[in-house]
């Protein structure tokens, strides 16, 4: 199990601040495709990723039992 954590519209998208996927193992780039496909979020090309509170990038690898956070970018003065 992966549990997801949504921010900012993401979670407006979603309706949910978190997500629980019962997948063992999978890339940053493989979960942004699924997340893609499955709920039809929108600019994650531009999401920033942290497994177990550390950044990573598309070809990081995500096992069972990790946190990912999707922090989408953000905009402002």
């Amino acid at each position: 199990m992966i549990t997801v954590l949504l921010f900012a519209h993401l979670q407006d998208e979603i309706g949910q601040r978190e997500l629980k996927l019962a997948i063992t193992e999978l890339t940053v780039k493989d979960l942004k495709q699924t997340l893609i496909e499955s709920y039809h979020l929108s600019q994650m090309e531009t999401t920033m990723v942290a497994v177990n509170e550390e950044y990573a990038l598309d070809h990081d690898v995500i096992r069972a039992g990790d946190v990912v956070a999707l922090i989408p970018p953000v905009s402002g003065g």
